[in-house]
């Protein structure tokens, strides 16, 4: 995950807000000093912006004054938002001494008439948070990145993006429902993104919980339906479950936009095969065979599959469905000498024309195999 990509949205979130409050004339040249540093950038105004509030908290009913810690909180914020570099060498305790008086502010019941000022300190404190996340994440400390990560949802809660950062670092902790849980806050509406889904989905694989897997990836391909990446998972848990019944109604889209995959043409014509859908089957081993004809098991699926109709049919001797089959499970014993199967296969093809000399052919190589 690249951190940079990763700030960028909290910076443009708070970069967006005005620092210019309403304040009383003791308080003005604080906000002169912080709407100065807006328009000329020089650390020297927050340097002043500290200087003035620090010079107007100087008594017990000072510290006790709502709006003078307010802006306190404002200026202090700013400097550990923007001054990542401590140039204005704050002591080491600055952070922490910050993030109490925020906190401590939120409890006042007339704080509300500083939502503005309060809102501003606290997305300043969440991008340090943040900042910070990051430094440990990548020194691969996730479990410390979490906790400030939690941190700054504390003070951004309404900064989704978040949640992405919470269950990455809950992944590679292996917390992975807690993973599953944040990546699925995140499918909520048509501006989630494909990788969140997947995320989800495969956080609930790894669970065991494919119910859960499924469900979410049906829930983003309604979200997101032109999506083939989503398409191609859910198609392989129903493949993978053997589930398909489920699986030929996303056949057609995922054939369409995956013409000239082997692997894809294989598991239709599987999934076909196991609906008894034969002329489909037979159409998509040959489609599959066609593109990449080093592979064995659409050559050996297609030998079976004639053999199968053959049988249900109740065919002896030679027949075109016999012939088929003894043609292509040849093929297939040509890829791949040394299986079993396809020996079993040969020997019942055989069997069923009659063709003893095939059929001692058949049998020795099962015997030099199964005395190996």
């Amino acid at each position: 995950m690249n951190s940079r990509k990763v700030l960028l949205p909290v910076l443009i979130l708070l970069l967006s807000t005005s620092v210019c409050f309403c304040q009383t004339e003791v308080l003005k040249s604080v906000v002169n000093n912080l709407a100065f540093y807006k328009k000329k950038k020089d650390l020297k105004y927050l340097a002043s912006a500290k200087k003035s509030v620090d010079s107007v908290i100087t008594t017990k009913a000072d510290s006790m004054d709502v709006e003078k810690n307010v802006y306190r909180a404002v200026v202090n914020s700013s400097i550990l938002y923007i001054d990542s570099l401590n140039k204005l060498k704050q002591p080491a305790n600055f952070f922490t001494q910050t993030s109490d008086l925020v906190d401590n502010l939120s409890t006042k019941r007339k704080i509300y008439k500083y939502q503005a000022e309060m809102d501003y300190a606290k997305r300043c404190l969440a991008n340090v948070y943040i900042r910070k996340a990051f430094v440990y994440m990548r020194n691969s400390d996730f479990a410390n990145a979490l906790q400030l990560f939690e941190h700054a949802q504390k003070y951004a809660p309404n900064f989704k993006q978040l949640n992405t950062y919470i269950a990455y670092s809950n992944s590679k902790l292996g917390n992975l429902q807690a993973a599953a849980k944040y990546y699925s806050d995140l499918v909520a509406n048509d501006s989630t993104k494909a990788e969140y889904v997947q995320a989800a989905a495969n956080n609930y694989k790894l669970l065991g919980d494919t119910i859960s897997a499924l469900n979410i990836l049906k829930k983003g391909r309604k979200l997101l339906p032109n999506d083939k990446t989503l398409l191609l998972d859910e198609a392989n848990i129903y493949s993978n479950r053997k589930d398909y019944r489920s699986l030929a109604p996303l056949l057609p889209a995922l054939l369409d936009i995956n013409a000239n995959n082997a692997d894809i043409a294989f598991v239709a014509a599987v999934c076909y095969d196991h609906l008894n859908q034969y002329d489909k089957a037979e159409s998509l081993y040959l489609h599959a065979i066609e593109l990449n004809s080093s592979l064995y098991e659409p050559v050996f699926n297609l030998g079976l599959l004639y053999l199968k109709e053959s049988e249900s049919k109740k065919e002896s001797g030679n027949t075109p469905n016999t012939a088929r089959a003894a043609q292509w499970l040849e093929k297939a014993n040509e890829i791949s000498p040394n299986d079993v199967n396809c020996l079993k296969a040969l020997q019942a093809v055989y069997a069923q024309t009659g063709n003893q000399n095939q059929i001692n052919r058949v049998n020795n190589q099962l015997k030099q195999l199964t005395n190996q």
